[in-house]
């Protein structure tokens, strides 16, 4: 005895479906019967016009039949109707503090210090290569 009270096995033409809501239970439904007869069965969880009922991630649509669309055995998940138009972290604050920044004007073409071995080139070509060798100290 596996703990499911359904009767077994099925009568022809019926399937067996686990509606996964606030508590998973196992329904016995005719093959022609519609999401919405389903939906009727379940309002006592909640109210028809606010259940969502998805198979596999997708959402199906009221006026489908069960057995066209789901197959024998499935999963099937109910929740309620979520209200829409607010995100997460309002998007009035997106780029806040880009927005809030001041913009610096861009520093002038300077051209950087040399360092390291280029430094040391190029003052040993100003003393030793190119300069004329004079007498006396360096004006």
């Amino acid at each position: 005895s596996s703990g499911i009270n359904a009767e077994w096995p099925l009568r022809p033409g019926t399937m067996q479906l686990f509606i996964q809501g606030a508590e998973t239970q196992c329904v016995t439904v005719e093959s022609t019967t519609t999401l919405l007869q389903l939906k009727e069965t379940l309002s006592h969880q909640v109210p028809v016009e606010e259940q969502v009922i998805t198979h596999a991630g997708n959402l199906l649509s009221d006026n489908v039949i069960l057995c066209e669309c789901v197959p024998d055995n499935s999963t099937l998940c109910l929740t309620g109707r979520l209200l829409g138009g607010k995100v997460h972290g309002s998007l009035a604050r997106a780029g806040k503090v880009k927005g809030q920044t001041p913009k610096v004007a861009a520093m002038e073409d300077k051209k950087k210090k040399r360092t390291g071995r280029c430094k040391r080139r190029i003052q040993y070509n100003r003393r030793f290569s190119t300069a004329v060798s004079q007498f006396g100290r360096k004006k």
